[in-house]
């Protein structure tokens, strides 16, 4: 069984209840809906089918949903295409157009245009497209073509250093938050963010809505510029979730660097106790091939190697030929790496201990008994899902079984690398190990004469308490 998590994107490919069973079946763990695509209508529909399916499975597939955030999008009415070396100019949406013939497209954002210098690069859909700026006429752009092709009405812009005046939150993201509240989504993602503040900000908006912090969504900061791997600390420190966002990080900085890049950003997630995805085209052949390439295998095995928590399918499972086919090989991927030496922790993984350094040291002296005892399990109860996020962090070989009574955290442990979550309606707490392990044992997880290594995060009166102890499955 793999213990590197799938997160798979919902669309037009997958929305069917079919399709979503087989997903699921085949290691689907976390569901994402893009808010860049899709109605609110459609985005309904979606929730509450795969959470049939799972219901009726007895699955735990947790809801992620992706705010787009300040997305610069190209506004023309027709395909244009342009040639390197031509000449092409920019005007922001609603300003009246004097060209005398020359080629135009529109920016879907106002206040861009005067606020970029001479030869500031521009980059449309995905970087295939790049333009730099010759003159600024405060209204519109001079811009010369240097990587000709088709320009697409919507396609995305990026404009690498510029310092633009953007909200983070859109008012579009605002409208989408608030319908994913109502929604009871698991996890809310943002888009384009640069530093703390833009997290604190998101996370004010969602308690102002949902007060209960145990009923609120986690917040996925998605690493996609510049000023994201300037501020990483900072971002940690706020954060619950990180999204290596490859492709416009790509494009925001030098492609070569992107690996590095990811390694870093995973290793110092894994440090702050922060799980950590990595996404954007593992297996984007797939979208038209029933098979990935060596190159997308030796990705999803690289970001397995890196001890991420989780990986992510894009185009892939959304709008691609074979949405079933990319999960089950991205699991096949998944556990042949995890099965190999070069998964392998041999040393326990530090981490950021200034709020909690009691608590992990009791986790870690647990990890250290289960190695030393060749426990087959490490099983214990967590409310707010804290003490399984901790167990996860040290990446144990051995089966980490959570219990829980709180189904917002339920979900939630979903993203976290190799926990097996087990949801109880009981209330006292310190019953929920033995319901745990029985049940384990009836999904084979665990058999007769296996040891487990017990942690119990709190008991009765919410008393913190730091148990460690062994039990052997009856």
């Amino acid at each position: 069984m793999k213990k590197t998590k799938i997160v798979a994107t919902i669309g037009p490919a997958s929305e069917s209840e079919k399709t979503l069973e087989k997903m699921m079946k085949a290691g689907m763990n976390v569901a994402r809906l893009n808010f860049s695509h899709g109605a609110h209508e459609w985005h309904k529909m979606a929730i509450d089918r795969i959470r049939k399916v799972a219901k009726k499975n007895n699955l735990n597939v947790s809801i992620l949903a992706d705010l787009q955030g300040p997305r610069i999008r190209v506004n023309t009415k027709e395909e244009i295409v342009v040639k390197s070396g031509a000449e092409l100019l920019l005007y922001e949406v609603g300003e009246v157009v004097n060209t005398k013939n020359k080629p135009f497209i529109f920016l879907d954002k106002k206040n861009i245009a005067s606020k970029l210098k001479e030869n500031q690069e521009i980059l449309i859909e995905d970087g295939l497209i790049k333009l730099k700026v010759v003159e600024n006429k405060g209204k519109y752009l001079i811009t010369k073509v240097i990587d000709g092709g088709t320009i697409k009405n919507h396609k995305g812009v990026n404009i690498p250093g510029a310092d633009l005046d953007i909200e983070i939150i859109t008012p579009k993201d605002r409208k989408d938050l608030e319908f994913s509240l109502e929604n009871d989504v698991d996890f809310v993602a943002i888009s384009f963010v640069k530093n703390g503040e833009n997290i604190r900000s998101l996370r004010k908006l969602i308690t102002k809505k949902i007060s209960d912090v145990s009923k609120q969504p986690k917040i996925v900061s998605k690493i996609e510029r510049k000023e994201a791997i300037d501020n990483l600390e900072d971002i940690l420190r706020e954060t619950d979730v990180v999204m290596v966002a490859r492709g416009d990080l790509g494009i925001e900085m030098d492609e070569s660097r992107v690996v590095i890049l990811q390694k870093e950003i995973i290793a110092k997630s894994i440090h702050y106790l922060k799980p950590v995805i990595v996404a954007t085209q593992m297996l984007d052949s797939m979208i038209n091939n029933p098979r990935p390439t060596r190159a997308e295998v030796g990705d999803v095995s690289n970001a397995v190697i890196d001890h991420a928590d989780a990986v992510m399918l894009s185009g892939e499972s959304a709008n691609g030929k074979y949405p079933v086919e990319a999960v089950e090989i991205m699991g096949k991927i998944i556990e042949k790496t995890e099965d190999s030496v070069y998964d392998d922790v041999h040393e326990a993984l530090e981490c950021e201990t200034e709020s909690c350094a009691e608590y992990v040291v009791i986790v870690r002296s647990a990890y250290e008994l289960a190695k030393s005892f060749n426990a087959q399990a490490m099983c214990a109860v967590s409310v707010s899902g804290y003490t399984a996020k901790l167990i996860s962090h040290f990446r144990p070989t051995q089966k980490i079984i959570v219990a829980t009574n709180n189904s917002k955290s339920f979900r939630q442990l979903s993203i976290l690398w190799g926990v097996n979550g087990y949801l109880f309606k009981e209330k006292k707490l310190e019953t929920l190990i033995d319901k745990a392990v029985l049940e384990a044992k009836k999904d084979k997880k665990l058999k007769k004469g296996d040891k487990v290594v017990v942690i119990m995060g709190r008991v009765v009166d919410n008393e913190k308490m730091r148990l460690v102890g062994v039990k052997k499955v009856g």
